[in-house]
């Protein structure tokens, strides 16, 4: 008997290989979906839910502010802004920029009156364009990230920077907080936004590209169909293209998603393998142990007692599993997570959680057979041995 079930070490490492694979998978798709969620929740310092972008603006040429103002005015529009810079979009336009003899390269945004509103950024310092002032021409607003890399240790409202190889001269009237612009995979870098009161352009297709419309989403169908007459009026009919802004955020990461779902399915089927391994196990260790499970009982061992004698063998090779999977998966996801400059720690609830239900599972497999062993009568049992 003792020999027989000895003869088990190959099977039992084949469940300790599966159920190792199964709990390194069942620790990657929980980091995985714990980054997504880190993502869709952090806050990116600018409000992307119901954003429209209406694109293709320059097509209008000198009719996009007055499309603009006409969109204003509809019911359902809280406000709207012209450029051809969004967080979620990716087109950028950089120039070097220079201060207390400092030079960096930065973002540089033209922008109207209306962007910081729409976005919902918030102005630490300062305040926004004002069309109105005409000083505001070679005014600009920087991001904390601007302000720190070009040495403005203190207040730096008011203070100069120079632009371009002509080097015009703008002064700051405005802090924003930083936003994330890009993936979450890169740090936040210097942004400056300057007022253009004007988006036209000497010709055709030359000018801002993104209408961004912060809407109320009560009635959204009728909303998104007015907008789409008043384009076509202004456009000659045509083609209304248009997207939502957390739309194209979430395509950012759409990579991260897919590879979620493979990692997601890739588990389930490691499960299923590993359960069928060991159900095979426990099926063979209570063949070699009739006799043994029969002469417990007579000498009187409970269905309890049996029951956790065969199932702590099982259970030990699931520990041995995870012992051998969780450094492994903990090296992999650390890796895999440091291509995000914003990214959440691995939590010790993932191993706890990867672990416990490993061997939920393992018990559901296995606990049939153990308590048909335990329940079975003794007699038969040893009549027929």
């Amino acid at each position: 008997m003792s020999a027989g079930f000895k003869g088990a070490r190959f099977r039992s490492l084949l469940v300790v290989f599966q159920f190792a694979i199964s709990i390194f998978l069942i620790i990657g798709t929980l980091v995985m979906y714990d980054q997504l969620n880190y993502i869709q929740d952090k806050s990116l310092g600018y409000d992307r839910k119901q954003v429209l972008l209406v694109k293709h603006m320059n097509v209008l040429n000198k009719q996009a502010n007055a499309f603009k103002q006409e969109i204003v005015q509809m019911r359902g529009v809280l406000s709207a802004t012209l450029s051809s810079f969004v967080p979620t979009g990716s087109r950028r336009w950089t120039n070097y920029l220079s201060a207390n003899d400092n030079v960096q390269q930065t973002e540089f945004w033209p922008v109207d009156e209306d962007y910081l509103r729409t976005m919902n950024m918030v102005l630490e310092k300062g305040r926004d364009f004002n069309p109105a002032l005409s000083s505001d021409s070679s005014a600009i607003i920087v991001n904390q990230t601007a302000a720190r890399s070009m040495g403005f240790t203190g207040d730096p409202i008011g203070k100069n920077i120079f632009y371009g190889t002509d080097q015009k001269r703008y002064h700051i009237i405005g802090v924003i907080q930083d936003f994330n612009f890009r993936s979450l995979r890169d740090n936040i870098s210097p942004v400056v936004m300057t007022m253009t009161t004007s988006f036209e352009r000497k010709k055709q297709g030359d000018g801002p590209d993104i209408l961004s419309i912060r809407v109320n989403t009560e009635n959204l169908p009728a909303l998104l169909s007015g907008i789409e007459k008043k384009w076509k009026s202004f456009s000659n009919n045509q083609q209304f293209d248009y997207a939502f802004m957390d739309e194209d955020f979430d395509a950012l990461y759409r990579a991260e998603k897919r590879s979620g779902k493979i990692a997601l399915l890739f588990t389930t089927l490691a499960i299923i393998i590993a359960c069928l391994g060991l159900f095979g196990l426990s099926v063979y260790a209570a063949e070699q142990r009739t006799r043994e499970i029969a002469i417990r009982k007579v000498l009187g061992a409970n269905e309890q007692n049996l029951v956790s004698l065969l199932s702590a063998n099982f259970l030990k090779l699931v520990f041995i599993a995870f012992l051998v999977a969780a450094p492994l998966a903990w090296l992999s996801m650390e890796k895999w997570l440091q291509g995000f400059a914003y990214r959440q720690n691995i939590h010790w609830w993932v191993f706890i959680e990867a672990g416990a239900g490993a061997i939920f599972i393992a018990m559901l497999t296995v606990s049939a057979q153990c308590i048909k062993a335990a329940i079975a009568n003794p007699v038969r049992s040893l009549k027929n041995e």
